[in-house]
């Protein structure tokens, strides 16, 4: 799954990016890191707008005694799992699509992992699958779509993001459900693949 991913365009420049989606998309202020975890804004093309929201769907908690503790960011949703309660709404109805410069995957033994990244070769983003919704704790939130992972991915984790090509981005947004169902399948474009010494654990 994935649990970190860089953004380092600016919100304009992705607006440029999606503007086969539309010429007019309006571009929301709002500041995000370069580095995004879960629980941390990025940006997302949603409802015609390129706009921060927090990084997964928040997840109710309980501790031992019966008391409320902080909500967990979901982040991944599983498409094999889109159908289900949790996600169902927001997938028939909310569906967006997540600029990404490059994803992380963590490599090593554990106590020593360190980061690897997946990127576009001659692109400057990847659009990856997503859905939003509005949550009481966090203003609009999204979570990105796992599927199946490629060759390029596969040699470290079973899943990757649901890299969508520019020719399904529209289908993705706009068509009934079992279309869009039909998009989540593991990547067939070049991946461009940087194996760090950077901790996985690393400064947020």
């Amino acid at each position: 799954m994935c649990n970190l991913y860089r953004m380092t365009r600016p919100a304009a420049e992705v607006a440029g990016f999606f503007a086969d989606i539309a010429a007019d998309l309006r571009v929301m202020p709002g500041n995000v890191p370069e580095q995004v975890y879960p629980g941390y804004p990025g940006l997302v093309l949603a409802a015609r707008t390129i706009q921060p929201m927090v990084w997964g769907f928040p997840l109710s908690l309980t501790g031992a005694k019966g008391q409320k503790l902080k909500p967990k960011p979901v982040n991944n949703a599983r498409a094999d799992k889109l159908t289900s309660p949790f996600w169902a709404a927001s997938f028939r109805d909310r569906r967006c699509l997540v600029p990404v410069s490059a994803f992380a995957e963590s490599e090593g033994p554990k106590g020593g992992k360190t980061r690897t990244w997946f990127s576009p070769p001659d692109a400057p983003l990847l659009a990856v699958a997503g859905l939003w919704r509005p949550s009481a704790e966090w203003g609009d939130c999204f979570t990105m779509v796992m599927t199946e992972a490629n060759a390029a991915v596969s040699f470290l984790h079973d899943r990757m993001p649901v890299i969508l090509p520019r020719a399904d981005w529209a289908t993705w947004l706009n068509a009934p459900p079992d279309e869009a169902l039909a998009l989540c399948r593991p990547y067939a474009g070049e991946l461009v693949v940087d194996r760090t010494a950077e901790p996985w654990a690393g400064k947020r």
